[in-house]
């Protein structure tokens, strides 16, 4: 008769101390589960946000990496022709245009050197410019890119001067701006990179206004 209430008691202590467990147990999962809930969600939701932020600032495309491999050359020779200027032009309006052209493309060289190294690629020079290729562009003189000269053209401007230099420097540079324009207007459609469309931009407004101006130059206008 002892041993029955003795049994009957451990018996009730066991089931008791195991639903006391499941119920613990649950509760444990419970809160791991909002833990996982308000944690990670949170924690991802943070990261995916920030992540994303930093891809839109920075996203870049393969049109993007094509305009600023071709468009810093293309600077380079246009900053090149008009130091020439300089010393070789006989008209104060050629003289005025070059230092506005070195003044506005130097910094642009720059910052698009800059853009090239955070991406991971080479920066190329102007020598580069008859292996460099831009999507959808029509090539001149031989070269790569459109608007670019080859080295006959720029021997034949170096030893130009006087009148001779101002005719020949306003052509071959109308000429140069137009393909900037037309690489910029491709870059405006098919790049993401925001910094790159946006000087794009200014590239074709600033060039444009050049072109008309040099035109005049020529009595073409």
């Amino acid at each position: 008769m002892r041993n029955t209430p003795t049994l009957t008691h451990r018996a009730a202590l066991t089931a008791a101390t195991v639903t006391a467990a499941l119920v613990l147990a649950a509760c444990g999962n419970d809160t791991s589960s909002n833990d996982s809930g308000s944690g990670h969600p949170g924690g991802h939701g943070s990261a995916s946000s920030s992540t994303g932020a930093d891809a839109t600032a920075g996203a870049h495309n393969a049109q993007d990496v094509s305009f600023a491999r071709g468009m810093l050359p293309h600077h380079q020779q246009a900053l090149e022709m008009a130091e020439l200027a300089a010393d070789r032009a006989s008209s104060t309006g050629v003289k005025g245009l070059a230092s506005r052209i070195e003044k506005a493309q130097g910094p642009e060289i720059r910052t698009i050197g800059g853009w090239l190294t955070s991406w991971g690629e080479d920066v190329p020079t102007s020598s580069d410019s008859t292996t460099e290729s831009m999507p959808g562009m029509d090539h001149s003189a031989g070269s790569g890119m459109p608007g670019m000269r080859d080295d006959s053209d720029m021997d034949e401007l170096d030893k130009a001067s006087g009148t001779d230099f101002d005719t020949m420097f306003l052509t071959m540079m109308i000429g140069h701006h137009e393909g900037a324009v037309a690489m910029a207007t491709t870059e405006k459609s098919k790049g993401v990179y925001g910094p790159a469309t946006s000087m794009a931009d200014d590239i074709i407004t600033a060039q444009t206004a050049e072109i008309a101006e040099m035109n005049k130059l020529l009595g073409k206008s």
